[in-house]
């Protein structure tokens, strides 16, 4: 998928407006990291994705952003401060999450509206007016960018196989019983 967009790029050379929803015929689980590659991108949406794991660090690459939309997912962990560098980024939301920690207030994430952070109670930072506790543990595991650069789907092949053959046998032997039972169908 990014080997496609990037050649989009390539070839208009212009504004890409990338949105990855469900209803554009995309369905992922976690933020591809890879996007962070793509650094003519001016507009990422993921609103209402379900997605799961962190925001990458990757992202501080993108640009030429100018909004990225998170919300309504189920993004973890904290809001990485290298975001803060995003210098065009006008539009921002991570409404509707689970993140948690403080949230940046240098450069343009001072001049987002508290609405972006709504539905998010464990973030915590002075555009909030909510104050961080520094002794309070941490309710998330961070995520290192490595382990962010995986597949952004698992598929374990072996409790797909074991799946696949039982879902088979039941249904050879719903048809074998049904036949026993009414032999003239």
């Amino acid at each position: 998928m990014i080997e496609v967009v990037k050649r989009m790029i390539i070839s208009k050379k212009s504004k890409i407006n990338l949105n990855l929803s469900p209803r554009t015929g995309f369905s992922l689980t976690k933020v591809p990291y890879k996007l962070g590659e793509l650094s003519s991108i001016h507009a990422l949406s993921f609103y209402f994705n379900h997605l799961t794991g962190i925001i990458p660090n990757s992202f501080s690459n993108l640009s030429s952003l100018e909004s990225l939309d998170l919300s309504y997912n189920n993004l973890s962990g904290e809001i990485p401060s290298e975001l803060s560098g995003l210098n065009f980024l006008a539009v921002f939301s991570v409404a509707h999450g689970n993140l948690s920690g403080r949230i940046p207030d240098n450069n343009q994430f001072g001049t987002f509206d508290n609405s972006s952070y709504d539905g998010n109670p464990f973030l915590c930072g002075s555009i909030i007016k909510k104050e961080c506790n520094a002794n309070e543990p941490s309710l998330f595991p961070t995520v290192s960018p490595d382990e962010s650069e995986g597949k952004w789907y698992d598929i374990d092949l072996a409790v797909f196989y074991a799946s696949f053959v039982a879902s088979y046998s039941i249904i050879v032997l719903g048809l074998a019983t049904l036949l026993y039972i009414n032999p003239y169908w």
